[in-house]
């Protein structure tokens, strides 16, 4: 992988996501994995320039994608079982995921549930080839919770920091503050917080709520006093509305919400991370990918709402945000969440998603999803507008033709 800090992009069509344009016979120069100009192809200063040239005549250059909503080391979609791997194998997994999520255009990644600041630091420093990674630490479950990955015969839950396990179990307002803390002290952008039932998880049911409302509260705290903040995986409108009132700033899925729940959402100015992609594939091909039998029969309840529910917040105004929420072998299917999105957005909005919006959820605003100057020079060139058919980045392979990562150029074909 090339380590040149100097780069020249030339005769490049920009696209400006926020304002739905395409600018042709641009050039972006780089510094230090910096943008620090972009602007007319004859006008570039790149007198006494010594980096690496690219032209882009013909291409097209947009910013490098966000997906919001990833588990980098869920090598299974039976994250009980993986719960007593050995860290270092789930490790040698996790890099494999990663590699292949920047090949399809994904240069950052916000990971709710498994990677800690040892897979971020891992990023940074290049011993993984991937996306940058923000990362939550251990989601936060009530017992029998979506976090709770025990069966019903089982006791042992292990809350070891290095168990490969994707959350912690914590009852109460003293041990909800205490795993809070944990997940804060070492780095977390966000608090995870299972708010209802879920999938994947094989005791609780779809429609519940989870943790009290003194519970969630204690977890809202401790993150704004943080300066962080708080995530919530929730599907039904009651658990949804429920956690927006108490302070929860980012839901995750919100399936089954209702009108009640979008007016929330823009009141709160909080956000929605819509994973559809994951119970089209959970459908096909969970039982291969190892999802228990348990967690199989519960993907109809959420499957054909997802839509509607997306179609709904985007109408109402929500803040959204692309997410993909794949676990184990079905993380090949990420960029198939463009091709889903397309059904009830436009092309505009569906990058949006991807890029500006997400963010400004990240507090990255202006650093990630633009191409300007001070941003970070990650950045896709492409064979195709995805302005005019955003379906395009479904088909990575043939639509990305170079992945640009803090100005380094990566193999794209993972």
């Amino acid at each position: 992988m090339p380590t040149a800090q100097h780069l020249h992009i030339r005769n490049a069509t920009v696209l400006d996501i926020q304002h739905g344009t395409a600018s042709p016979g641009q050039s972006i120069l780089v510094e230090e994995g910096v943008i620090t100009w972009v602007g007319d192809s004859g006008a570039a200063d790149v007198e006494g320039f010594d980096g690496e040239t690219i032209d882009a005549q013909g291409k097209f250059v947009m910013p490098g994608l966000i997906d919001s909503h990833v588990h980098v080391t869920a090598a299974t979609a039976d994250l009980g079982a993986m719960g007593e791997w050995s860290p270092n194998y789930v490790a040698a997994h996790t890099a494999r995921n990663l590699k292949a999520m920047l090949a399809r255009g994904f240069t950052t990644v916000r990971d709710v549930a498994g990677a800690d600041y040892g897979v971020a630091l891992a990023v940074e420093e290049e011993l993984f080839i991937g996306p940058r990674v923000i990362f939550g630490g251990k989601a936060l479950s009530q017992s029998g919770g979506h976090g709770d990955m025990r069966g019903m015969g089982a006791s042992v839950s292990d809350p070891h920091q290095c168990c490969p396990s994707i959350g912690i179990v914590c009852d109460g307002v003293d041990a909800v503050r205490k795993a809070s803390r944990d997940q804060l002290r070492t780095g977390a952008h966000h608090i995870k917080i299972m708010l209802s039932g879920g999938v994947a998880s094989p005791t609780d049911r779809v429609d519940s709520t989870q943790f009290s409302e003194s519970e969630i509260l204690a977890v809202v705290e401790e993150a704004e006093g943080a300066n962080r903040y708080v995530c919530g995986h929730a599907y039904t409108a009651r658990a949804v509305n429920r956690g927006l009132r108490l302070g929860v700033r980012c839901i995750e899925h919100g399936n089954l919400i209702d009108d009640e729940s979008v007016k929330l959402f823009v009141e709160k100015g909080a956000y929605l991370v819509p994973t559809l992609i994951t119970y089209e594939r959970l459908k096909a091909d969970g039982e291969a990918a190892g999802l228990p039998a348990a967690s199989r029969e519960k993907v109809d309840i959420v499957l054909h709402a997802g839509l509607e529910a997306l179609d709904r917040a985007n109408k109402g105004g929500v803040k959204i945000v692309f997410g993909t929420d794949l676990l184990g072998a079905m993380q090949i299917h990420q960029s198939q969440e463009f091709r889903i999105r397309a059904q009830v957005q436009s092309a505009q909005e569906v990058l949006l998603s991807a890029t500006v919006t997400a963010a400004e959820l990240i507090g990255l605003e202006g650093k990630l999803g633009v191409v300007a100057a001070g941003a970070f020079a990650d950045l896709l060139i492409l064979n195709e507008n995805p302005l005019d058919d955003v379906t395009v980045l479904a088909s990575p392979e043939t639509t990305i033709q170079t992945v640009i990562k803090g100005g380094k150029r990566m193999n794209a074909t993972g």
